[in-house]
C-alpha cells in the first residue's frame, strides 16, 4: 500500500493582537484539487502540528469559497491573494501562510479590516436614496459608462490592493485604491452624482489622492483584474475641477 502524500504549512499564528506571532508547521492529507481552505479545515477538523503535538484551531475569515465575498485574504506564499481561490497543485510547498501585515490581527489569519470600510464610510460610497416612497424608475446609465462601471463594481472590498501597496501601513493615513475605485464608481452612476462634490472632497484631503505613489501594485495584485490605477488617474482629473469650482464657489457638476 502505498505511503499518504503530505501537504506541509507553514503558518503564522499569534492568538490575540497584543501576543507575539510565532510559527507553526502542519501536514494535512494531499487530495486533488484542494484549495487552502480545505486545507485549513482538514487542521481544524484535527489540530495536531507536524510534531504531532496537540496545538488549537487556525483561526481565518471566509464565507462564499468561491471568490465572492473578498473575506478569505491572507498572505499566501508571500503574495495576499484569496485563500479559496489558492489551488494547492499550483503552490510551491511548502506552503506559507500569514496574515495580511496592513490590518491589524484578531488571531492567526483573521485580520480587522475596519480600516478600509471606514475610508468607504469617509467618501460616502453608497447611494443615498430615500426607500420609504416610490420614485419610480431612476435615470438611465449610457451603456458604455456601464460597461467601465461595472468592471470597477466587481470589487470584493477584499484589502489585497491595500496589502499590496508600499503606501498604506501603520504610518500612513492613505485610503488606498480600493475606496478612491469606489469614489469613480459612484460618482458615475446618475443618481449618485447628486454627492459627486462631497466625494471628490473628502479624497482631497489627508489620506487622499495626494497620498498615492502610483507604485501600480494595487492594479496588479487585484484578483478581479479591476483598473484601479485608471480609476486614480481620472479621479485626479476630477479633484483638479473639483478644486477649481470651489475655488470660484460653484460646487455644481
Amino acid at each position: 500500500m502505498s505511503e499518504t502524500k503530505m501537504v506541509k504549512f507553514i503558518i503564522s499564528r499569534q492568538d490575540n493582537e497584543d501576543t507575539t506571532s510565532y510559527v507553526e508547521e502542519f501536514e494535512v492529507p494531499y487530495r486533488p484539487n484542494m484549495n487552502v481552505i480545505s486545507a485549513l479545515m482538514e487542521i481544524r477538523k484535527n489540530p495536531l502540528n507536524a510534531k504531532g503535538q496537540a496545538s488549537s484551531p487556525v483561526t481565518w475569515d471566509m464565507n462564499c469559497l468561491e471568490e465572492v465575498c473578498g473575506a478569505c485574504s491572507m498572505v499566501i506564499n508571500g503574495k495576499p491573494r484569496q485563500a479559496c481561490s489558492a489551488l494547492v497543485d499550483q503552490l510551491e510547498q511548502p506552503i506559507r501562510l500569514a496574515p495580511m501585515k496592513t490590518f491589524p490581527v484578531v488571531r492567526d489569519l483573521q485580520v480587522d479590516r475596519s480600516r478600509m470600510f471606514d475610508a468607504l464610510k469617509k467618501v460616502k460610497a453608497w447611494i443615498p436614496i430615500d426607500g420609504t416612497y416610490d420614485l419610480g424608475p431612476g435615470p438611465r446609465m449610457p451603456e458604455t459608462k456601464r460597461q467601465w462601471a461595472y468592471e470597477l463594481s466587481k470589487c470584493m472590498t477584499c484589502g489585497v490592493c491595500l496589502e499590496a501597496c508600499p503606501n498604506v501601513n501603520s504610518k500612513s493615513d492613505f485610503i488606498g485604491a480600493q475606496p478612491l475605485s469606489q469614489v469613480r464608481l459612484f460618482n458615475a452612476h446618475p443618481t449618485g452624482a447628486m454627492n459627486k462634490a462631497e466625494r471628490l472632497e473628502a479624497i482631497m484631503g489627508e489620506g487622499g489622492l495626494a497620498s498615492c505613489g502610483n507604485s501600480q501594485n494595487c492594479v496588479q495584485s487585484c484578483p478581479k483584474g479591476i483598473p484601479l490605477t485608471t480609476s486614480i488617474a481620472a479621479l485626479n482629473r476630477d479633484t483638479t475641477i473639483q478644486a477649481f469650482r470651489s475655488f470660484f464657489g460653484s460646487d455644481h457638476a
